[in-house]
């Protein structure tokens, strides 16, 4: 029996269990001095958004802006960027600081720094190098992290978790914070030319191209002992990443979302690391990115004659049109073990399982099966299927309803079904739309999610974890349920063709190819603007993917934007 969280303690562990609360982050040097002034572009990887300089001096940033981190589009005449766990930090051409984000811990209180030549954040702490190689800090100080002020003769800082690492100009190093792990053991530390801070570890550059490390080897990310040839370094929390002078990238420690998958990459002229992701500037000014997608859910760039996609919380799925069907992202429970597959006429993803409808009106399914989502083995006479949370939808020839998986709500109520065209699955609810164009919904009605007994001339449906969406025939929306992002404020499109609903957000195909979205866009799931010739729209819990007319695939979600970027 599972227990039942309610929405909002719901939401968060599927965020917690995603992203750990702490990330280590990248610390360059950056000069302001009476020269020409060049803007260099540059990247910074916080802990759920990704920032970057451009070479006008102007910021652009992509990802979670739930405390307004990613509102950097006023910032002009920067010179550095550093990102933290919710806030990020621009240095300014005349030596002053601007900050933006979280500012619990005064993590943000930079706006009387003068004269600043470098900044560095981590979790809840930034740190700048002054021009007389002093240092200040801001923010939280728990472990002494913040005690810096009788550091002098400093070239280049480095923000830990709870530790603040120096670069001093004679080329040692010394370090401040907490030290439970030995990541402020760099006492002895000589011929280093840069610093970098994961959140209990601490790496330093040498002069001849080796890496030294210090503090929790917890997933290898010390192990850069033979290293060589390497020019930059950072650091994150289990990971440790270095960048080559041939301009590919190593990487060692934690990789459990393939942020360690660097060994393709070449011409990079400068890398940052995040909690659960690598970005890397090249030489072009065009950036690359791998891991925090989630699970890799968003890698659909190679997908071709695709025609339907589904989408759930760590992994999508493509249905191609000679009836086979692809799929990436987390794989635990073997929900995307679907190379074996043909003949599959539809497809469905749920959170931890994937459905397949075959030509001969049977189902298969994949994944975990702990509630019995995928007993599906005996059905027949299907013309559709749906996946909610834990369990499977059927919808039969003769306009029935079957449903396997977990019941705790009622979700697999349907026996009483009839004259059924449509059917859809949320995390714990069912939607069926009838012959009569109206529609029926069983299971947990926390937030009205199967309030739609008045719906009417309702062509399609969809369902979130929390809400219901309608497609009218006029090409207007209903939607009833948990609008707590605005997921249900759709009373304003017109011309819709097709909806999907994901996790907190909600996703409208346009009859003209275009897409539109809202709700929740912590990461950038609703940053389909720009989207043209969609066929087909699907929405996971964090991410959307649309189908284009000619079978490829477009995806939004963690990171995905950062492929459109041109620092130049």
């Amino acid at each position: 029996m599972k227990i039942i969280l309610s929405l909002k303690i719901h939401h968060y562990v599927a965020r917690v269990s995603i992203f750990l609360v702490m990330v280590g982050l990248i610390a360059g040097m950056a000069g302001c001095g009476s020269g020409d002034l060049e803007y260099t572009p540059m990247v910074a990887a916080g802990g759920e958004h990704t920032v970057a300089l451009k070479s006008d001096g102007t910021v652009v940033a992509v990802g979670s802006d739930e405390f307004g981190q990613c509102s950097v589009g006023g910032w002009m005449n920067i010179t550095r960027v550093a990102a933290g766990y919710h806030h990020t930090v621009g240095l300014k051409s005349d030596g002053t600081v601007a900050a933006v984000g979280s500012d619990d811990y005064g993590q943000c209180d930079v706006g009387d720094w003068t004269d600043i030549t470098q900044v560095a954040t981590s979790t809840l702490h930034t740190v700048g190098l002054k021009s007389d190689g002093t240092v200040v800090a801001v923010g939280w100080n728990e472990s002494g992290q913040c005690d810096v002020g009788n550091w002098t003769d400093i070239d280049q800082l480095a923000a830990g978790g709870k530790h603040t690492v120096g670069l001093k100009s004679d080329g040692t190093v010394v370090a401040v914070g907490l030290n439970e792990d030995g990541q402020c053991t760099v006492g002895n530390w000589t011929s280093i030319t840069q610093v970098a801070a994961g959140i209990y570890h601490t790496v330093g550059l040498k002069s001849d191209g080796t890496v030294v490390a210090v503090g929790s080897d917890e997933f290898g990310q010390c192990n850069v002992d033979f290293w060589m040839g390497i020019t930059e370094v950072a650091a994150s929390e289990g990971q440790t990443v270095g960048l080559k002078s041939d301009g590919t990238v190593v990487a060692i420690g934690i990789d459990a979302l393939g942020q360690c998958n660097v060994g393709a990459w070449t011409d990079i002229t400068q890398v940052a690391a995040g909690i659960y992701h690598t970005v890397g500037l090249k030489s072009d000014g065009t950036v690359v990115a791998v891991g925090w997608s989630y699970s890799g859910q968003c890698n659909v760039d190679g997908w071709t004659d695709i025609d339907q996609a589904a989408a759930c919380l760590l992994h999508t799925v493509g249905l191609k049109s000679d009836g086979t069907v692809v799929a990436v992202g987390w794989n635990t429970d073997g929900q995307c073990n679907v190379d074996g597959w043909t003949d599959i006429t539809q497809v469905a993803a749920g959170r931890w399982h994937t459905v397949g409808l075959m030509t001969d009106e049977t189902v298969v399914a994949v994944g975990r099966n702990d509630d019995g989502q995928c007993d599906v083995g005996s059905w027949s006479n299907i013309t559709r299927v749906a996946a909610g949370g834990w369990h499977t939808v059927g919808l039969k020839t003769d306009g029935t309803v079957v449903a396997v998986g977990e019941n705790d709500d009622g979700q697999c109520d349907v026996g009483s079904w009839a004259d059924i065209t449509q059917v859809a699955a949320g995390q714990f609810h069912t939607v069926g739309l009838d012959v009569d164009h109206a529609v029926v919904a069983v299971g947990w009605n926390f937030d009205g999610r199967c309030d739609t007994g008045s719906w009417v001339d309702i062509t399609q449906i969809a369902a979130g974890a929390a809400h219901t969406v309608g497609v009218k025939s006029n090409g207007t929306l209903v939607a009833v349920g948990n609008d707590e992002f605005g997921q249900c404020s759709v009373g304003g499109w017109m011309g819709i063709t097709q909806v999907a609903a994901g996790y907190h957000h909600t996703v409208g195909l346009k009859s003209d190819g275009t897409v539109v979205a809202l709700g929740e866009n912590w990461f950038g799931e609703c940053n389909v603007g720009n989207w043209t010739d969609i066929i087909h729209v699907a929405a996971g819990y964090f991410h959307t993917v649309g189908v284009k007319s000619d079978g490829t695939v477009v995806a939004a979600g963690p990171e995905v934007e950062l492929a459109k970027w041109d620092l130049f």
